[in-house]
């Protein structure tokens, strides 16, 4: 997608710094990984994604690849100043009463953190609502909700920065607390209406096409919130001019979009297995790959969710999901539930016998 002003704002500086470092994963230990996956006691290639999944994960860690992870999720919350224009079939006051149900260890995302060993990461990046000095929430606020995007852009470019950042000091302190596989959640009422309007701008799809029900909303709501994500795209954008991937972001995205965009650049940088939940971590994601293309080798996409424009985001990363369970919820529920499935993979991978140890007679055309 293209604009119609002046390019990003946002310091190139900053940008740089942030991608500085993202090299491709391996291909040599990935070469390594299906040479090892074509010797087990197995027809080749029979296990399917698996063994796309084990020879990804070896390419990503290279030397340090292991049967084992320290897993963590990081769920980002924050507010959409578009909520203004009736785009959601819930108020806005959701997103702090999630919060703390977070906290109470209430949520989807509670259960399937306890029950898979994951370690949970709520972070308050943009909510509108003071919660002092709560435990167990980290404070990274860099604003109260974005601006309303049908009527300027959600971010300014200061506040677009600081929100990358929380993202990657957060994936810095992941790799030194020794964490090797993170999921990447949200919660955040409006945010997948921010979420189509940034995957119509990254992808040039219609309005209608990548904009879903979200919460629910019924079938008027629904034709309202097509017409907000389509009239705020033809407001912050037309076909004169290239945008900046940061810039699509900064106009119609989210806090909680561009913190985890941060996070998986810090995944990247650092070696480690991102495993993305639905439609708004992907549109992240989506941005994150066109500000540092590499990115892309340590994405996995842990699910394909009901929402329309998650599967054309998914088309235009080639990324592959690993459940398709017909979720929509969030939290980093459908990331967190793909972890076993990933694990299992690495599991095959290590020990599962090869053809000469077993003494099994292997294909003989």
């Amino acid at each position: 997608m293209r604009n119609s002003s002046t390019d990003s704002g946002v310091s190139q500086t900053v940008i740089d710094e942030l991608i500085h470092g993202i090299k491709p994963a391996s291909d040599e230990w990935r070469q390594r990984a299906r040479q090892r996956l074509d010797t087990l006691t197995k027809p080749l290639g029979s296990l399917g994604g698996l063994e796309d999944i084990a020879a990804q994960v070896v390419a990503i860690r290279g030397a340090q690849f292991c049967e084992s992870f320290s897993k963590a999720v990081y769920v980002f919350a924050a507010d959409h100043g578009v909520t203004e224009e009736g785009v959601s079939a819930y108020p806005r006051e959701v997103t702090r009463q999630m919060v703390l149900n977070f906290l109470s260890e209430g949520a989807a995302i509670n259960v399937l953190a306890r029950k898979h060993g994951v370690a949970l990461h709520v972070v308050d990046v943009g909510v509108d609502w003071d919660f002092g000095a709560i435990p167990g929430l980290l404070h990274r606020k860099v604003r109260s909700s974005t601006r309303n995007m049908l009527r300027e852009a959600a971010m300014s470019e200061d506040e677009v920065e600081k929100a990358l950042s929380v993202g990657y000091q957060l994936g810095d302190e992941a790799a030194a607390a020794g964490h090797t596989m993170i999921a990447i959640g949200e919660m955040g009422i409006g945010n997948t209406t921010a979420a189509s309007a940034v995957t119509c701008a990254v992808t040039g799809a219609a309005a209608k096409l990548a904009t879903g029900k979200g919460t629910g909303v019924d079938p008027v709501a629904y034709a309202n919130k097509v017409r907000v994500v389509e009239a705020a795209v033809g407001k912050h954008f037309d076909s004169s001019t290239t945008v900046p991937p940061v810039e699509i972001l900064r106009r119609v995205g989210g806090l909680e979009i561009a913190a985890m965009a941060g996070l998986m650049l810090a995944g990247a940088s650092h070696s480690l297995v991102v495993v993305l939940d639905g439609f708004i971590s992907t549109a992240a994601a989506a941005l994150a790959v066109g500000m540092a293309p590499n990115t892309r080798d340590y994405l996995i996409a842990g699910h394909c969710s009901e929402e329309p424009g998650h599967r054309i985001l998914l088309d235009h990363l080639r990324l592959m999901p690993v459940l398709s369970l017909g979720m929509r919820l969030g939290e980093g529920t459908g990331a967190v539930l793909a972890m076993p499935v990933i694990e299992s993979a690495l599991a095959l991978y290590h020990q599962m016998a090869t053809f000469s140890s077993a003494g099994v007679s292997g294909a003989t055309s």
